[in-house]
């Protein structure tokens, strides 16, 4: 399951490259708006406006509304700044934050892990980047 934002659908569109995905993916989010992010993954309000889209607390609760809403294994979520405009001093162009999450068995919530990149390159170089590092995640998470 996938929930990405600067990524635009790249992450899958890469897991659905593989013949017989079907069996194993079937959903996934491009929530490139602030609107989508609270409509399709129950992101809040208040985590955009006191930390912003690009961050560690939107990415977590973009990862677990994909498993909530989706039922899914495993989930990567993706928000970050590509560029060529739109980077702050405090969030420059290049940084993405990632976070892969795995369902919880029982009443156990499960596991959310999440972390930061800083990528350098023009948009192609950075999405392409971000891609690889949520695929190497999930592969991780998988084994």
């Amino acid at each position: 399951m996938t929930a990405e934002s600067c990524t635009g659908g790249w992450i899958a569109k890469s897991l659905t490259d593989v013949a017989g995905s079907s069996g194993w993916f079937a959903e996934g989010y491009v929530t490139y708006s602030n609107a989508a992010k609270q409509r399709d993954l129950r992101v809040t309000a208040r985590a955009l406006r006191e930390h912003g889209a690009v961050s560690r607390e939107v990415v977590r609760q973009m990862a677990r509304g994909a498993l909530e809403r989706t039922g899914a294994h495993l989930a990567v979520a993706v928000s970050g700044v590509a560029g060529p405009d739109g980077g702050t001093p405090a969030k420059p162009v290049g940084m993405v934050w990632f976070c892969w999450g795995v369902r919880g068995k029982g009443r156990s919530g499960g596991r959310l892990v999440a972390e930061v990149h800083r990528f350098t390159g023009n948009r192609e170089a950075i999405r392409r980047k971000s891609v690889a590092v949520a695929l190497r995640g999930l592969l991780d998470l998988a084994r």
